[in-house]
């Protein structure tokens, strides 16, 4: 398949391009820092803006699935403090929009989302410490994760909302992810890598169509 991995520089983004990548799909890696010297034969790196429905619609010839991994690497204390960040603070919810916007004119119906474990029911099961950091420092990301989830649903797409517990660094080799509906979550850290195994698979599983799936070690 051609797929089209937005947000793809660095975190899940890029662990999703290289697990694409490995399987045989033809992929597409777009971002703002994405580096056209280090295209190969799998593997095209485009520079662009989310926000730039030109770039996005150039982006979107020829694919078949899109996933979607936006999001923010600066430190969060930080940006609660500062109350800004080197990316939007709404990139997640505007950005996915503007995918979804392109993807209609494109013609594409296949759209996998990486949102977070603790959104909407989720909350609900997280421990005490987690929930403080939820409210305390990164309400603002927290809140643009709901708006994101709210676009996806009402896309009229045939989308997948993946929603990873927190992510670690670990070993390429590390077993599968377990992936379960709704709120099942088997523990509460999952590496980039094994995320980047789920994110990869449901482009091709339509069994995950119009479902939100919970990610975990």
């Amino acid at each position: 398949m051609k797929v089209l991995v937005v947000g793809a520089s660095r975190g899940s983004g890029a662990a999703a391009v290289q697990q694409l990548a490995e399987a045989g799909h033809l992929v597409t890696a777009f971002a703002r820092s994405a580096a056209p010297g280090r295209s190969s034969d799998d593997v095209r790196q485009v520079s662009g803006d989310v926000m730039d429905p030109e770039a996005l619609d150039k982006a979107m010839v020829g694919q078949d699935a899109v996933i979607v991994a936006l999001g923010i690497s600066d430190n969060p204390v930080k940006v609660r403090l500062l109350r800004r960040a080197g990316t939007p603070l709404d990139v997640r919810s505007r950005g996915t929009a503007a995918v979804v916007d392109a993807m209609h004119r494109a013609g594409m119906r296949r759209l996998v989302v990486q949102s977070t474990y603790g959104i909407g029911d989720t909350y609900s099961t997280l421990p005490l410490a987690a929930k403080a950091f939820f409210t305390l420092v990164i309400r603002p990301q927290v809140t643009d994760h709901e708006r994101q989830e709210q676009v996806v649903r009402s896309s009229g797409l045939d989308w997948t909302l993946v929603r990873p517990v927190f992510l670690v660094d670990g070993d390429d080799s590390a077993a599968p992810a377990q992936v379960g509906p709704g709120d099942q979550a088997s523990s509460l850290r999952v590496t980039r890598t094994q995320l980047a195994r789920v994110l990869r698979d449901a482009v091709e599983r339509p069994e995950w169509h119009g479902r939100t799936l919970s990610v975990s070690a």
